[in-house]
């Protein structure tokens, strides 16, 4: 993007308070922010992770799910969702469900720069393979949800702490992820509503 893009910022209870340029809400002193993580499947049940960009801000070169972004002012997060999975993997999708509506974090990085965001999760559904922006993503990788869980609940797979904190609570909605139960929108926070 040639311009500075705008993200929503948000109180504690998630009803927005402004908006501030994308490039300002990443460092040491970041403000609670709307944004999206989205896990995308194939029919086989496999998810995609992708490995952040070198020149990411925050957690360059870091394996995490498959997109995660901020909506724009006004725009609703499943459009949000779909803008970047196009952007940055060249996806488009045949479904997308709300799974965690609620979830928020805060995760610091050794050098002090801090996400701090309020951050629905979603299951996105593709039937073609990704196509990479290199500008956002380092690499890809296919692999079956079950595997991928169990290697993060042991510790054994290295993975964003955004995605360290979502794993577990989408290990709860069940086994299967093509048939994880969809969250209601009315539980989305007010800023993503």
């Amino acid at each position: 993007m040639t311009y500075d893009e705008h993200v929503v910022l948000v109180d504690g209870e998630g009803n927005p308070i402004g908006t501030a340029p994308k490039s300002t809400v990443h460092g040491v002193e970041t403000p609670l922010h709307l944004a999206f993580s989205s896990y995308v499947f194939d029919r086989q049940a496999r998810v995609l992770l992708s490995r952040r960009a070198d020149h990411k801000i925050t957690w360059p070169g870091e394996w995490t799910n498959s997109c995660c972004g901020h909506p724009l002012p006004g725009e609703p997060l499943e459009s949000a969702v779909t803008r970047r999975l196009d952007f940055e993997l060249g996806l488009h999708v045949d479904s997308i469900d709300l799974l965690l509506p609620d979830f928020s974090y805060k995760a610091v990085m050794d050098n002090g720069i801090m996400e701090h965001e309020l951050c629905p999760v979603y299951r996105v559904i593709v039937s073609a393979d990704a196509v990479p922006n290199a500008e956002e993503v380092g690499a890809i990788r296919w692999i079956p949800w079950k595997e991928f869980a169990d290697e993060v609940l042991s510790g054994e797979m290295p993975i964003s702490p955004w995605a360290r904190e979502q794993v577990p609570l989408l290990v709860a909605l069940g086994p299967d992820p093509l048939t994880w139960p969809a969250a209601d929108r009315a539980n989305l926070p007010p800023a993503a509503r």
